[in-house]
């Protein structure tokens, strides 16, 4: 820390640019096919541009114990990689395509050097998912179903969940997660409720991994009903549906639920 600026991995964060789209786009161009020459600077221009890109990932990350500096460094090792996997052909914004090559990069490392310790075959299958992942959220346009992911892996889906559960770093309940004005920040153990116990919170974590296999519409419905509140008659006329439709697919989610929770 130094006065007026923080230092990260020998870079003055205070004093990092933003790089316009226009820009980008013209030494993206250049990386693929300028010169030699011409590509070694446009990527070195591409770097330095989007450092504040890398530090607003890595932030996401801090809190955790780990050195900033690392952090940073590896962030910028999946920077270099996006900008040699870009393709100026798709129509995505070069950040958009960044950020998780960023964060995959950062989380592989965390991964690896996690004081939890596990298993190559698990790591390997966790590298594995995480690169489907990204394909098929490219090719998808969203984040894939697990559902999605075990398809297309062909294994069970309960192993996937496996796979990336151990591929998150772990977060620290002491992790701050909001500075107010008052300068006391508020961190992870402050949000618990002391009344939940350890069965409470496997089983609410279980229910929002079911919950996130279901579709849009159907997270829709049971959100409408569940948690405003509404009846299936009303649901009807937000989703612009039949209430027989509306009931038809709240089963359906419900079922698939109860399925999931059984994995």
């Amino acid at each position: 820390m130094y006065r007026g600026k923080v230092i990260i991995a020998g870079v003055d964060t205070a004093r990092l640019p933003v790089m316009k789209e226009e820009e980008k786009e013209r030494l993206l161009l250049q990386v693929k096919s300028g010169t030699a020459s011409e590509q070694r600077k446009a990527r070195e221009a591409l770097v330095k541009g989007n450092l504040r890109l890398v530090l607003s990932v890595v932030q996401r990350f801090s809190g955790r114990g780990e050195n900033l500096d690392d952090l940073f460094q590896v962030g910028c090792i999946g920077l270099i990689k996006a900008i040699d996997h870009f393709d100026l052909n798709q129509s995505v914004r070069f950040s958009t395509y960044a950020v998780p090559m960023i964060i995959g990069e950062v989380r592989r490392f965390l991964r690896d050097y996690a004081p939890v310790r596990v298993s190559r075959s698990l790591k390997d299958l966790a590298y594995r998912a995480m690169q489907e992942k990204e394909r098929l959220t490219r090719a998808l346009g969203r984040d894939p179903t697990i559902i999605e992911l075990s398809s297309s892996l062909g294994i069970p889906k309960s192993e996937v969940v496996l796979a990336l559960e151990s591929a998150s770093a772990p977060v620290s309940i002491y992790e701050p997660v909001y500075s107010g004005d008052s300068g006391e920040p508020l961190c992870v153990m402050d949000q618990l409720s002391g009344g939940n116990s350890d069965a409470d919170w496997i089983d609410e974590i279980t229910i929002r991994d079911a919950i996130e296999s279901l579709s849009r519409r159907e997270k829709k419905i049971l959100g409408l009903r569940f948690f405003e509140g509404r009846t299936q008659t009303e649901v009807s006329g937000v989703i612009g549906i039949s209430q027989a439709q509306v009931s038809r697919l709240e089963k359906g989610a419900l079922h698939k639920i109860q399925q999931s929770l059984k994995v």
